[in-house]
């Protein structure tokens, strides 16, 4: 992988140099996330499409890759930052480097950045487009790569291209998945579960899922703004009350959007996997690992037929929803972990028991 001087230029005009691998220039949202381990989940995590990750752990790679932690067929960041990364991995597991791995994926990567600067001065103003490139691209060309639009189909980007199956056909229920860019591991706790799981194309028609008669739908996570999914927010409204639904992340943001709720976006997001979160029904806390820019807009659940079931506990922000109408809970977080804590995988036994009950 080629390495040169290079830099990450903000859109509000500050500058961090590193070293560059890669002299592919990258253009995004630059957003930051806190976990200590499990760089490789967080790396093919479909939630991420389209932005440049900071990574707030001093060292990345000490462990290596191994395609067993994959959670999506690649990785699709724009880039990714780092303040140093290790090239002699040591792991009884290691199959290869974390550049490596970068480097099959064409992600370019700045390494030697002052990684607690930076997230400072995003977390005190918010996340802000930039472009990663060569440290000796003339200002107008960084100026141009600022003005490209955002991106507004991350989820078309991300989502399975065919309808396919997962899980054996004598299971106990059959579950219809709504792929908005799901994790393999989610996949793979229903399945523990008991679940055949079909798996949808995020734009499917309300009618050819409900044709499956599945015992439950679920709304998987996924990348960009909730608001953008205006087909997926329609259909939704077609399955409300027909079946037990469980949404996660962008699944809970867009399913509050169908019910008449409205999300706006955050400063600078919940991304880790160290995020401490209040269940109001089980009275207890849970720490939780968490992807997302935007948030349920709590204004907007006024008047409407809503509970809070979650609360984050470092700034009080809505985690969770029921409603009370027809059968459906949300949450914000994810209960699959993968990296994170696995102690909420109890919200996979709350949706089998929905469906029990159906």
């Amino acid at each position: 992988m080629q390495k040169v001087k290079g830099k990450l230029v903000l859109k509000d005009g500050s500058v961090y140099e590193g070293t560059l691998y890669s002299t592919h220039k990258a253009v995004g949202e630059v957003v930051f996330t806190t976990g200590m381990s499990g760089y490789q989940e967080t790396l093919t995590d479909p939630s991420f499409c389209g932005q440049i990750v900071i990574f707030t752990y001093p060292l990345i790679g000490n462990y290596g890759c191994n395609d067993l932690f994959c959670q999506s067929d690649g990785c699709c960041y724009k880039g990714l930052i780092v303040s140093e990364l290790c090239d002699e991995p040591s792991s009884w597991r290691d199959e290869g480097t974390v550049l490596e791995f970068l480097e099959k994926n064409d992600i370019p990567v700045l390494a030697g950045v002052d990684t607690r600067a930076l997230t400072r001065r995003i977390r005190s103003y918010g996340t802000l487009q930039g472009v990663l490139v060569p440290a000796d691209t003339p200002d107008d060309e960084v100026q141009a790569l600022l003005a490209t639009p955002e991106e507004h189909d991350q989820v078309a980007q991300v989502t399975t291209k065919k309808v396919y199956t997962m899980g054996p056909d004598d299971a106990k229920y059959s579950v219809a998945v709504m792929d908005y860019g799901v994790k393999r591991h989610i996949l793979e706790c229903l399945v523990e579960k008991g679940c055949k799981l079909t798996v949808f194309p995020a734009e499917t028609p309300a009618e050819e899922v409900l044709a499956m008669d599945p015992d439950g739908i679920f709304l998987s996570n996924g990348p960009g703004d909730p608001a953008d999914l205006t087909v997926e927010i329609d259909n939704i409204k077609k399955m409300i009350g027909k079946k037990p639904i469980f949404g996660i992340c962008m699944g809970h943001q867009v399913m509050a959007l169908a019910n008449g709720a409205k999300t706006k976006k955050m400063l600078f997001g919940h991304r880790g996997i160290n995020q401490p979160v209040r269940d109001l029904v089980d009275h207890k806390i849970c720490i939780t690992s968490q992807n997302h820019g935007f948030m349920v807009d709590e204004d907007s659940l006024k008047g409407l037929p809503v509970e809070v079931i979650n609360r984050s506990l470092n700034d009080n922000t809505i985690e969770g929803l029921r409603y009370l109408n027809h059968p459906t809970f949300t949450v914000q977080y994810h209960p699959e972990a993968s990296p994170g804590p696995s102690g909420n995988a109890y919200l996979f036994d709350r949706f089998i028991k929905m469906m029990g009950g159906h």
